[in-house]
């Protein structure tokens, strides 16, 4: 990979790039520094370049615009560092972490966690950085930005059912079991509890997402145009022409609603005014990057992952476990599952995959830790 890296590499940077405040010798710090922003610059160069070969089109040529970009900032770095520039020093952990993800995973999480390192530059408070890197920097978080919204936007459908179907089944049967735990009845009893969860849960949840993305899909048709105005036109009364109130209540201005109903009547037979003319209706798509995902994928992604979920609570009483050390058990199991759900929202969102986490295994030990005291207070009751 590094000498991928270094084939790349840009030729240096005009003289006056380099601010003058940094003439005198580099320090120790300063080389360290810097070398470990080169060794930085490469890598993040290299990740794009990765991700541009698996792009076409625009996608494409802003990646390697990014990469060109990197190259810049390590011809500087290289400037700077003259004859201390050494051998190649390793990439910083996250570096490296981006790299491992644009190797072998999807682009969305890379992008994700590129827009993240971008907004997080040191460049706007080290001096020997320029303010055109700095600023630079700001600029690459908002196009990686951009980027990452596309592929978000693609995953909005089934990724979403998936996410939310996972962490549903982790707080709703953990809550459970313990509920049941809590007003003392026998382990059997707690298990099957939970299996019957597991299976009530996932089988709503699947309908739900199927009705749900259904509705929405067939609103969105509601409101796509018919073929009416091409059937229709021929045969409608030019004087009284409610053609063009078709096409007003569409939210065209009456000039062009006007002239697009002559269109159709066939009074044009040319583009008297091409910002006027239409083609036909055809029928519309949405945007692949708007998409609401299929009815079916959204069921049956809800329904795997919430039953992926729910079992996680319930395994240590599959495998014979009785009592308090079963829920420890489970507690813990679930805790380590929504921490990995929580960052891999926190990787999407471009925020802190540790913050999420945390937030996720609040949320979910918190309301278990309810049901729990509510299963003490209705045992006690029963009892």
């Amino acid at each position: 990979m590094q000498k991928h890296q270094e084939s790349h590499r840009p030729s240096s940077p005009a003289p006056d790039t380099i601010p003058s405040t940094q003439a005198a010798a580099p320090s120790s710090a300063d080389i360290k520094r810097w070398r470990q922003y080169l060794a930085d610059e490469r890598a993040e160069a290299a990740v794009y370049r990765e991700l541009a070969q698996r792009r076409d089109g625009e996608e494409r040529q802003i990646l390697l615009a990014l990469a060109e970009a990197e190259g810049r900032h390590e011809a500087h770095w290289l400037k700077l560092l003259g004859e201390h520039a050494g051998m190649p020093k390793a990439a910083s952990g996250r570096s490296q972490l981006l790299g491992f993800f644009a190797r072998h995973f999807g682009s969305v999480f890379v992008l994700a966690l590129a827009q993240r390192a971008e907004g997080r530059s040191p460049y706007s408070t080290d001096p020997a950085a320029t303010p055109a890197m700095a600023a630079d920097e700001q600029i690459h978080e908002e196009v990686v930005r951009g980027l990452a919204t596309r592929g978000r936007n693609r995953l909005s459908g089934t990724f979403r059912a998936a996410v939310f179907g996972a962490n549903d089944g982790l707080v709703s049967n953990l809550s459970l079991v313990m509920g049941m735990a809590a007003t003392g009845v026998p382990s059997p009893v707690v298990l099957m509890s939970g299996v019957a969860g597991l299976l009530a849960g996932a089988l709503s949840m699947g309908a739900g997402e199927y009705v749900s993305v259904r509705s929405q899909r067939e609103l969105l048709n509601a409101t796509l145009p018919t073929q009416a105005t091409l059937t229709a036109a021929p045969s409608l009364d030019i004087e009284h022409n409610e053609l063009v109130l078709v096409y007003l209540a569409r939210g065209m201005t009456r000039e062009a609603a006007e002239h697009r109903a002559a269109e159709r009547m066939g009074l044009f037979s040319c583009d008297c005014d091409p910002s006027l003319s239409f083609h036909p209706e055809e029928e519309e798509t949405a945007d692949e990057h708007e998409s609401v995902g299929s009815a079916w994928g959204a069921a049956m992604s809800s329904f795997c992952f919430f039953a992926s979920g729910a079992i996680v609570p319930i395994l240590p009483f599959i495998f014979g476990m009785t009592g308090f050390a079963a829920l420890v058990v489970a507690g813990a199991l679930v805790g380590v599952a929504l921490l990995a759900t929580g960052a891999v929202v926190g990787l999407l969102s471009g925020t802190s995959p540790l913050s999420r986490g945390l937030r996720q295994l609040a949320i979910g030990l918190g309301a278990a830790a309810a049901t729990y005291g509510l299963g003490l207070a209705f045992g006690a009751v029963i009892v």
